[in-house]
């Protein structure tokens, strides 16, 4: 992927509406989803909807295909995997730990017994 795209790939994420509808669309699969449902676990009107995948569209994150009366939107996993790696292609160059996604501290006791104790 080139600068010029990457741009444009990010600059179509750069909305909270459009990340919302980007990240239904990765966690749906290659399958994807109808611009209805789309909607509507968005939360928005479809006529915003149809402005926000038309960004997604043309910046080549995500495609459309018909299926009967319904328009199915899926996201370009080529395309998102292409920019990660663009944007990571140079992460080793500050050595290896650089590169290694920070683990979430994780509590070895369940969050049930932290809430009864801090109860006390």
């Amino acid at each position: 992927m080139d600068a010029s795209r990457a741009i444009t790939a990010l600059g179509a994420l750069a909305h909270e509406h459009r990340l919302a509808v980007y990240r239904l669309l990765v966690e749906r699969g290659p399958d994807g989803l109808a611009a209805g449902l789309i909607a509507e676990q968005v939360g928005i009107p479809a006529s915003s909807l149809t402005f926000h995948l038309q960004h997604l569209l043309r910046a080549g994150l995500a495609t459309q295909r018909r299926v009967g009366r319904q328009i199915i939107y899926a996201a370009d996993f080529t395309a998102m995997n292409d920019l990660v790696g663009f944007l990571t292609e140079n992460c080793c160059g500050r050595g290896v730990s650089a590169c290694v996604p920070k683990a979430p501290a994780t509590s070895t006791e369940p969050p049930i017994a932290t809430l009864k104790r801090k109860a006390r």
